[in-house]
């Protein structure tokens, strides 16, 4: 994210961005909270800010999902072998 960057790798404060790029001053702490927690490892708020990270993210979702098709087709399976005998 280039605000983040320009904050951090070049050193300008949060104010001159927001009022050089015309943005809150909320959301870009919002921003930097962010990254700093996915530095860490950590989930952060909001949605993940790389490529890598959004991929991942649908992946645990599809991952959930199709857990929970297993689950059921295994319930459903069990019923109709009962209803057979």
């Amino acid at each position: 994210m280039q605000v983040v960057q320009m904050i951090r790798a070049q050193g300008l404060s949060i104010g001159e961005v927001c009022g050089d790029m015309k943005l809150g001053e909320t959301a870009v702490r919002r921003w930097l909270a962010q990254v700093d927690a996915e530095q860490l490892g950590q989930l952060g708020i909001g949605k993940p800010l790389t490529a890598e990270q959004q991929r991942i993210r649908q992946l645990e979702a599809e991952n959930r999902r199709l857990r929970g098709d297993v689950d059921i087709l295994k319930k459903a399976s069990a019923f109709f072998a009962r209803q057979l005998r």
